[in-house]
């Protein structure tokens, strides 16, 4: 079974609280206008806290409950009308009694109809406020389109023009009647007009659901929240949006790109959003002890299903320990036992699997309900890819777990872990096995009882206890001391499953959907761990320069194909990658490869080019024609590359030549 990731009404998550706080805020200023924002990052679980909301309302008959999602409406014409739209449709479908009242609903639906004129004129811009145009600027947009007719070299388009033309005029003849004429006065009119509508359809109170506002493009938020803007002050309407502020923020500043960043202590995308939201709810991240028990339920649900009722019954267990998790602590086997009864053998792989990862778990996917299901989903899939190709007994699921939390989390540790492992004849990586019992060592040694302070005299004559000697190995591989000193890999390797000892091939075999290390290693063979030492930071690549120079010439080759392939592979050039400056000291010890590393640079994309490229080369590059190359890169450079890298080229120019 996989874990979907749909919005639901299965609350693993306590956040029926959230729902029900909201719901209660609503029904208690019926007849007032109020905004709730319900935020939270990607994932968080937005939708399911509007599922519940929805659900929440469901037999109240006085109020109506719509939902909207912005994302879905993505490719309409203006998602301002199609959000006004959807509640007038959605209120008339509910609402069969509106069939009586025809001339409210047509009242309603000709001041909607405003909002169109400005899209069939042709891209004019919408007014501030709500975007409704007055007369005036409609018959200024019919003005326009007249003066085309003018112009000869736009007759071939006199047709569509007259067409255009004749639908402004159309719209604008139901409306010519209207006193109302400026802005304030036909928002009044269509709040009045709404209110109207709501009255003569029984509604006490309608509730609109706005979902995923946070996908849509910056031109499509904007114009959904513009159209929340309408009704803010229309009685008996509440709208509940579920969005990523900082999503939000962003549609703001794209949308609005000549405002000031900021106006006193805030940012003005800050402000549109606090101007539009009254009542904001945040999502919290999981701690860990949330995560364990979200975690839990995830594996029970998948192994006996959602509908089984002993794991609903484990759910409310679940839900109880939720509401104070500071003091509970996760599920633990005599509470899963005695919730399932005799399908809690059923579990035991859950609960241990998710008391070995739900630690690292919760630090790495911040806490995050969809990253949490997209994990499990992909461990499910590939032990079940190893069952189906027949090599299933060799991957153990633990194992699996604490290999793919390095591949999620720790890129770099995994490729260097994998690596070792695909080119040792055993499978095994030797640095892990070490850094594995350096862990354990340090974490036996903080768990022993410190030694009794001897206090036989005062001051100078007092009796001090001998330093204690603590066995060390000395660290042999550069490797595990760039590990050793990474408090994250530390983590990692804290999770108490150790996998230094067991023959890692068959777990890479299954992770070839992210990169074939086996293609590599059989290339490489023992060439693959210089590869990775190449990858370290500066001053760790500086120090296996005497290593490098011992190398053949046919060697060192190979090695820098394999480090440019990687570095190019990334396809990330902005900031210095990994492995560049590997390769100037591969270079500086190996001057027969300076051609080859002015062919790799000059095949970087300028345009994605950071200014990192036009330094740092300086002692691998020490031959003339090599020199005279690169300068002339630089000057290619800065002439056509972007703002930074022309710069960066423009100044290091000019340097050598104050130099010579």
């Amino acid at each position: 079974m996989i874990l979907i990731d749909n919005e639901t009404k299965v609350d693993l998550l306590n956040n029926e609280a959230i729902a029900t706080t909201i719901i209660k805020l609503v029904r208690d200023t019926p007849d007032q206008p109020v905004t709730v924002g319900v935020h939270g990052d990607w994932g968080a679980g937005k939708s399911s806290v509007l599922e519940m909301i929805e659900a929440g309302f469901e037999n109240e008959t006085k109020v109506l409950c719509l939902k909207f999602n912005g994302w879905r409406f993505q490719g309409f014409e203006d998602a301002k009308i199609a959000l006004i739209e959807g509640i007038v449709t959605g209120l008339i479908e509910k609402r069969p009694a509106l069939t009586k009242a025809g001339e409210t609903v047509k009242n309603v639906v000709r001041r909607i109809d405003w909002l169109k004129v400005a899209k069939k004129a042709g891209g004019f811009a919408l007014t501030a406020l709500t975007g409704i145009p007055t007369p005036d600027q409609i018959q200024t947009i019919v003005g326009s389109l007249e003066g085309i007719l003018a112009d000869p070299a736009k007759l071939a388009t006199k047709d569509n023009t007259i067409a255009a033309i004749n639908n402004v005029m159309g719209m604008l003849k139901p409306l010519s009647e209207r006193a109302s004429t400026n802005v304030p006065e036909e928002i009044n009119a269509f709040r009045k007009a709404f209110d109207d509508l709501l009255e003569k359809a029984g509604v006490e109170q309608l509730v609109v659901l706005i979902d995923d506002l946070d996908r849509c493009l910056p031109d499509t938020a904007i114009e959904t929240l513009e159209a929340v803007r309408l009704f803010v002050f229309t009685s008996r309407t509440a709208f509940v949006v579920a969005a990523d502020e900082a999503m939000i923020e962003y549609a703001v500043r794209k949308h609005f790109p000549d405002l000031p960043d900021t106006t006193g202590q805030q940012t003005y995308a800050r402000n549109y959003l606090e101007k539009l939201i009254q009542v904001p709810f945040r999502i919290p991240a999981l701690g860990e002890t949330e995560t364990r028990i979200y975690v839990t339920l995830l594996l029970v649900g998948m192994e006996l299903g959602d509908n089984d009722p002993a794991f609903n019954n484990l759910i409310g267990i679940a839900r109880e320990r939720l509401k104070r998790p500071w003091t509970t602590g996760a599920l633990d086997a005599a509470t899963v036992k005695t919730a399932l009864v005799d399908k809690s053998s059923r579990a035991n792989n859950a609960l241990a699997l998710s008391d070995q990862i739900g630690p690292i778990l919760a630090s790495g996917t911040k806490g995050n309900p969809r990253q949490i299901k997209r994990f499990l989903n992909m461990l499910v899939l590939r032990q079940r890819t190893a069952e189906a190709r027949g090599f299933g007994d060799d991957v153990k699921l633990p194992v699996l777990a604490k290999l793919m939390l390095a591949e999620r989390f720790l890129p770099r540790l995994f490729d260097q872990i994998a690596a070792a492992a695909a080119a040792a004849p055993d499978g095994k990586c030797a640095d892990l096995v070490a850094l594995e019992a350096a862990i354990t060592e340090e974490k036996d040694d903080k768990a022993k009882p410190k030694p009794a302070k001897m206090t036989a005299g005062k001051g100078d004559d007092a009796v001090k206890p001998a330093p204690r000697l603590v066995a060390s190995k000395a660290i042999e591989s550069a490797l595990l001391g760039e590990w050793l000193s990474s408090p994250s890999i530390k983590a990692w390797a804290a999770v108490p499953i150790k996998i230094g000892g067991d023959d890692l091939r068959p777990y890479l075999f299954v992770a070839k959907d992210r990169k074939d290390y086996f293609g590599a290693a059989s290339v490489l063979g023992h060439l693959s761990t210089v590869v990775e030492q190449l990858f370290g930071g500066k001053f760790a690549v500086q120090g296996v320069e005497g290593d490098l120079k011992r190398l053949a010439p046919p060697e060192a080759a190979q090695i820098f194909e394999a480090v440019r392939g990687r570095i190019v592979g990334s396809d990330s050039f902005d900031t210095e990658p990994p492995g560049a400056a590997g390769l100037a000291v591969l270079v500086k010890a190996h001057p027969t490869l300076q051609e080859n590393l002015l062919d790799f640079l000059e095949a970087l994309p300028q345009d994605r080019l950071g200014p990192w490229a036009c330094s740092g080369w300086e002692s691998a590059l020490k031959d003339a024609e090599p020199t005279q190359r690169f300068n002339r890169l630089l000057q290619l450079w800065g002439k056509d590359g972007g703002a930074m890298l022309k710069a960066a080229a423009n100044a290091v120019l000019r340097t050598r030549k104050g130099v010579r």
